[in-house]
């Protein structure tokens, strides 16, 4: 691959890291302020709505939103303390640990949500009109 062509990569990766940052700590100071949940805690809360009766395996939880089995044990640890989920025992294997979501738990995730969508609206667009470059980012997120 051509040196320029490498260096144009690199360019267009640290534009989108940097995005990704921006955003990221927009949505988790919006998330905190007006809801008391960081960001993978609402990303867990929203995964368990979607989910099956709620609930979704420790693992397969982990892999969705991007963390680690100790870090997702931690999260609904905090999430149990605030009365928003709960961890289950399989019935079929008692290795198998769940996640499941509280009624508190979808009622401040459905409260977050709009939150949570309009700070990402609001966060890509002022990026995009920051940088003509970025914006072209934020049109192919977005398929335009």
């Amino acid at each position: 691959m051509a040196t320029t062509a490498v260096a144009t990569d690199q360019a267009a990766w640290h534009r989108l890291i940097s995005l990704h940052a921006t955003v990221e700590h927009q949505l988790a100071q919006s998330l905190q302020r007006r809801h008391g949940l960081g960001l993978s805690e609402y990303r867990a809360l929203a995964e368990l709505t979607t989910a099956p009766d709620g609930e979704r395996r420790m693992q397969d939880l982990a892999t969705r939103i991007g963390l680690n089995q100790s870090s997702v044990t931690r999260l609904i640890a905090r999430l149990e303390s605030a009365g928003f989920a709960y961890k289950d025992l399989c019935p079929d294997d008692k290795r198998g640990v769940y996640a499941v979501i509280t009624e508190d738990g979808r009622k401040r995730q459905s409260e977050a949500a709009a939150t949570y969508g309009t700070t990402l609206s609001e966060s890509l667009t002022a990026a995009a009109k920051g940088d003509p470059r970025v914006a072209g980012l934020v049109d192919g997120l977005r398929g335009a």
